[in-house]
């Protein structure tokens, strides 16, 4: 199979300006309207698809997000792996704003969001145990030690609704009791979805 490599981008992250041969597209959802058009193109042979998480100006809000729609339309241009980026908080010392992370696992706090494909008609249950791609992170990880970036490996992400920011109460039971690394409100539902969709998904998160 020929991989065809999607790029979700989160906060500040609305194009890619190096990709040959780049043109937006839109891709029909029968789960209603993605986030913004694709952006496709090719860089190092390799062929790319892009997508504001967003959209282009930044319009849609964390709980907003048709997540669904998104992962469908990356299926349906193609994309067999997915580098989702989006910008976090930490709760650990030693990530620092500008340090990046290769997300492992995520706790769902999530509650007002479409976190499935299925449902009556077409019922399924996906294993989301090991909810990234080894190989895909593996892949991330490497290729940013390459390029003298910091960057860990492996952390928990900890998904919350928003779009409030967490309560300090509430910041400490994620850091102390539940052992979480970086806190965000995008990731989730989005690498269930994309392991339904049989992608495979990798995590970045921007420590800002």
């Amino acid at each position: 199979m020929t991989t065809v490599l999607g790029i979700i981008g989160g906060s500040g992250i609305y194009d890619i300006d190096c990709l040959e041969n780049p043109q937006w597209i839109t891709v029909e959802s029968p789960f209603g309207t993605p986030s913004d058009d694709l952006l496709v193109g090719t860089l190092n042979n390799v062929k790319m698809v892009f997508l504001p998480r967003h959209g282009r100006d930044h319009v849609q809000t964390p709980s907003s997000i048709n997540y669904r729609a998104n992962i469908d339309a990356l299926k349906r241009a193609g994309v067999t792996d997915v580098i989702s980026v989006s910008a976090c908080g930490s709760f650990r010392d030693e990530l620092v704003p500008g340090n990046f992370v290769i997300i492992d696992q995520f706790i769902d706090r999530t509650f007002n969001r479409k976190k499935s494909f299925f449902g009556p008609g077409c019922v399924a249950h996906v294993s989301v145990a090991n909810p990234t791609c080894s190989r895909l992170g593996a892949a991330c990880f490497e290729a940013a030690e390459a390029e003298g970036i910091f960057v860990h490996n492996g952390g928990t992400y900890l998904v919350m609704e928003g779009p409030q920011f967490s309560t300090l109460a509430e910041s400490k039971l994620y850091r102390e009791n539940w052992g979480c690394d970086v806190i965000g409100m995008t990731n989730m539902p989005e690498a269930k979805l994309a392991r339904e969709a049989e992608l495979c998904y990798a995590s970045i998160a921007m420590i800002t």
